[in-house]
């Protein structure tokens, strides 16, 4: 047997709390981590989602490759009156739902101090993330120019019973595809999450594109064994 067909043997559920995410990218660049005393560099993991490709760098960077991005609607700030301090969103940068595999509602937010100080109404914010049908909200903040972090971010999904996650790979290649339309074009987006949980990390997705059209997208970061712990399904 090969092994690129002996990881693809290990199906994954990702779950949050009662609901199942057909795909969660670092969930699985996660597990592939763990699998990485294999020999190869291309792997084919399953999950609901179906059958993904994934590269293991010569560093150990474990990249995944997502879909190309979907642009769906936009959204005004009052949108979330009810839901945290509309003050806090950069006007200069849209609100708008796009999606890598998971839809998500991609919030600009105009410092890395406001992002921090964010509150939110989780019951609302959950109300709202039902009615677009969308994962969760996205909140970011751009960091200098100069710096080598693309942007500081902050992950809600309180929809799916996870008020705030502190590593999010399909929302970071959503806001990859994001700015490269919006901000920035890049070939290499770097981004950090989870301050707020005394969790940080780092996030880098590569985009491939020809023309100004993105064609390919990757997301990818390093991983470590915290515990060992069995579950009953």
């Amino acid at each position: 047997m090969s092994n690129d067909r002996l990881v693809l043997k290990n199906k994954l559920k990702v779950a949050r709390a009662e609901k199942s995410i057909n795909q969660l990218g670092y969930a699985e660049t996660a597990f592939l981590n763990l699998k990485n005393k294999l020999s190869k560099s291309d792997y084919t993991i399953e999950t609901k989602s179906g059958i993904l490709s994934m590269k293991v760098d010569t560093d150990g960077m474990v990249f995944m490759e997502q879909n190309v991005p979907t642009y769906s609607n936009t959204l005004t700030s009052d949108s979330f009156n009810k839901c945290l301090d509309t003050n806090s969103i950069d006007s200069k940068l849209p609100i708008q739902i796009v999606s890598t595999g998971l839809r998500d509602i991609l919030l600009p937010v105009n410092s890395r101090k406001a992002l921090q100080e964010l509150q939110p109404d989780f019951k609302v914010m959950a109300a709202l993330s039902k009615e677009q049908n969308v994962v969760g909200v996205h909140a970011f903040s751009l960091e200098d120019s100069e710096s080598e972090i693309t942007a500081i971010c902050r992950n809600f999904a309180p929809l799916y019973d996870i008020d705030e996650e502190s590593a999010t790979g399909t929302s970071n290649c959503a806001l990859a595809c994001y700015l490269f339309k919006y901000a920035e074009k890049k070939s290499q987006y770097v981004f950090e999450q989870g301050y707020n949980l005394n969790s940080p990390s780092r996030i880098v997705v590569n985009l491939t594109t020809h023309d100004d059209v993105i064609d390919g997208v990757f997301v990818g970061g390093y991983g470590y064994l915290v515990e060992n712990k069995s579950v009953s399904v």
